[in-house]
C-alpha cells in the first residue's frame, strides 16, 4: 500500500487551535459511525454514554504529559530551545532531548536556562536527539521537579506553530492522567470531564486504565513511499494487576486513543505480567486483523499518519476517507483539540 493512498485535503481553518470549551471539553462534537448498519450519527461528545452497550469496558491511557520545552540561551550567545524527551536519564546518566539552535551543536556546548539552570551536551546520536547534563539550581529535588515550575507544555507544531502557554498546561492533560512520562497528550481522552465520567458509571459502563508513554515518534511522519517499508517506533506500557483483571473479563471493550488500543492489541491473547513493563512497536493498519476491541474513540487524525491508518485497520482505508471527506464537509474540528469520532463495530 502507498503512502499517498492515505492522503486528504484538510482546509487549515479547521485545525483546532484551543478546545473549543477548557472548561466543558464534553461540548466537542462527535461523529458516530457504526461498522454494522454502515450509518454516521452527528452528535456531541456529551452524549457518547448513549451509543456504549451497557456491559461495556472503556480502557483509558492514564499517563500523563509533563511540561519538557524550556526557552533559554546558548553560553556562547543567541538563543536555544529545549525538549526533553524523558525526566529520567539513560543508561550513561544523561536525559534525552531535542536541542534547537540556529548554530551546529556539539558535545560540550553549555546553555542557560530560568533559574540559572545549566545544561551541557554529553551525547549526539543519529536520531537527530542528544543526551544532556544538568546543574539544577538550589531548591529543586529533582529534573521533573524544575521542569513543573519553569517549562512549558509541549504541544504539535500544528497548533500555534508549536508555541505553548499557561493554558496548555491545563488544557493539553487529561482530567484522569496519574503517570508521568509523555510528551504529547493522548488527546482523544482530552474530550472526557468529570461530569461525563460519572454519567458513564451512572450507564453502568465500567472504566479501565493503562499506562503508555507517548513518545518522540508521535510526531515523526512516514518517511517511506510504501507502508511496508515502514519502522514504527517504539513505546512503552504497563497494566496494574486490578485493569489487567477487568480487561481480560470484559466482553465489549472500548479504547480511549490509538494508545489504549496500542496497549490492548499488543496485549491482546498474551501473558503479560501486571506492573511489568513492555515495549511495543506494533503497527496497526489495513490487513491487520484488530481483535481487542469492540470500538474505538479517537480524534480526526493527520493526513498520511499512521494513527489514520490505524483507523483504517478497524474500518477500511476507503470508508476511513469518506468519512473524513464529510467531517471535513461539515466543518469538524481536526486533531489534537479537535472534535471526536465514535467507531461501533
Amino acid at each position: 500500500m502507498l503512502l499517498s493512498s492515505y492522503h486528504y485535503d484538510l482546509p487549515p481553518e479547521l485545525i483546532a487551535q484551543r478546545p473549543v470549551d477548557g472548561v466543558n471539553r464534553h461540548q466537542s462534537r462527535l461523529m458516530v459511525y457504526n461498522q454494522k448498519t454502515d450509518t454516521v450519527t452527528h452528535d456531541y461528545f456529551y452524549n457518547l454514554p448513549k451509543y456504549l452497550p451497557a456491559d461495556s469496558l472503556i480502557v483509558f491511557n492514564q499517563s500523563k504529559v509533563f511540561p519538557s520545552r524550556l526557552l533559554g540561551n546558548k553560553k556562547s550567545g543567541g538563543k536555544a530551545e529545549l525538549f526533553f524527551l524523558s525526566h529520567e536519564t539513560n543508561q550513561n546518566g544523561s536525559y534525552p532531548a531535542l536541542i534547537k539552535t540556529r548554530s551546529k551543536k556539539n558535545i560540550g556546548d553549555e546553555y542557560t536556562f530560568a533559574a540559572e539552570m545549566k545544561v551541557e551536551v554529553s551525547e549526539i546520536f543519529s536520531d537527530g536527539t542528544f543526551g544532556v547534563k544538568v546543574s539544577l539550581p538550589a531548591g529543586f529535588k529533582n529534573l521533573l521537579d524544575y521542569l513543573e515550575t519553569h517549562a512549558l507544555i509541549p504541544i504539535p507544531p500544528y497548533i500555534r506553530k508549536g508555541e505553548s502557554d499557561e493554558e496548555d498546561k491545563k488544557n493539553y492533560q487529561t482530567v484522569y492522567s496519574k503517570h508521568t512520562g509523555s510528551v504529547a497528550a493522548p488527546t482523544a481522552g482530552l474530550h472526557f470531564t468529570n461530569d461525563l465520567l460519572e454519567k458513564l458509571k451512572e450507564s453502568n459502563v465500567e472504566r479501565a486504565f493503562v499506562t503508555l508513554h507517548v513518545g518522540l515518534g508521535t510526531f515523526k511522519p512516514v518517511t517511506v513511499a510504501h507502508l511496508k517499508d515502514h519502522v514504527m517506533h517504539s513505546e512503552e506500557y504497563f497494566v496494574d494487576e486490578e485493569n489487567l483483571s477487568k480487561i481480560r473479563n470484559a466482553k465489549n471493550v472500548f479504547a480511549v486513543g490509538t494508545t489504549s488500543l496500542r496497549v490492548l492489541e499488543s496485549s491482546y491473547g498474551k501473558d503479560i505480567s501486571p506492573n511489568e513493563h513492555y515495549k511495543t512497536q506494533i503497527f496497526l493498519h489495513p490487513g491487520v486483523d484488530v481483535k481487542s476491541v469492540s470500538g474505538l474513540i479517537t480524534n480526526f487524525h493527520l493526513p498520511e499518519s499512521t494513527l489514520l491508518m490505524l483507523v483504517s485497520a478497524l474500518i477500511g482505508r476507503t470508508k476511513t476517507l469518506e468519512l473524513y471527506e464529510l467531517a471535513v464537509k461539515e466543518k469538524y474540528r481536526f486533531f489534537s483539540y479537535g472534535d471526536a469520532m465514535l467507531i461501533l463495530r
